[in-house]
């Protein structure tokens, strides 16, 4: 197996889990707004429907290539949960702040996965196919997060250094 191919089945296991990840994120959170911050429980649903999807599409790729899930997998899914809820404790600003900035980071890895995978591999097109969701949800959870000072940079720095170690985890695992 040559290093593209490797490279490209451990993105696809590795972006698999992050789905997964997100989904525990949403569903936390979306567990947690229902009391705290009511007006975007519905937002949060059609966010986690479109994780499902991207879920799906890279388990589809997985199941073609005969690969098990990453490693990380259950770790993204509890993690995920957890930050959901604790998040969702705090309202729509911290929610909207977690959504920026795990979708911030995901966005520039998928964007750099683009450039390493050649045009011909499937990887491609299930990451060009979630693209656009993704940077949806970052441009409609940035509406809330206006005005957040220190406790917004704060959040926003923990919730991207978490991301980007849980990716680099996974891609080691």
């Amino acid at each position: 197996m040559d290093a593209n191919t490797q490279f490209s089945d451990r993105v696809m296991k590795v972006n698999h889990a992050g789905e997964q990840g997100a989904i525990g994120i949403y569903t936390g959170q979306i567990f947690m707004a229902r009391w705290t911050a009511s007006h975007i429980v519905q937002e949060l649903r059609a966010f986690r429907a479109h994780e499902r999807e991207h879920r799906t599409i890279f388990h589809d790729v997985l199941k073609r290539r005969g690969l098990p899930r990453c490693r990380s997998y259950y770790l993204c899914a509890a993690g995920g949960y957890a930050l959901g809820i604790i998040t969702g404790l705090c309202g729509a600003r911290a929610i909207s702040l977690t959504t920026v900035a795990v979708e911030r980071v995901v966005l520039q890895h998928l964007r750099h996965q683009l450039t390493m995978l050649s045009e011909d591999d499937d990887a491609v097109h299930a990451i060009a196919a979630i693209l656009r969701d993704e940077q949806e949800h970052h441009d409609q959870a940035s509406i809330y997060t206006q005005g957040s000072g220190m406790f917004g940079r704060m959040l926003s720095a923990v919730v991207s250094g978490a991301t980007e170690s849980v990716i680099w985890l996974g891609m080691r695992l």
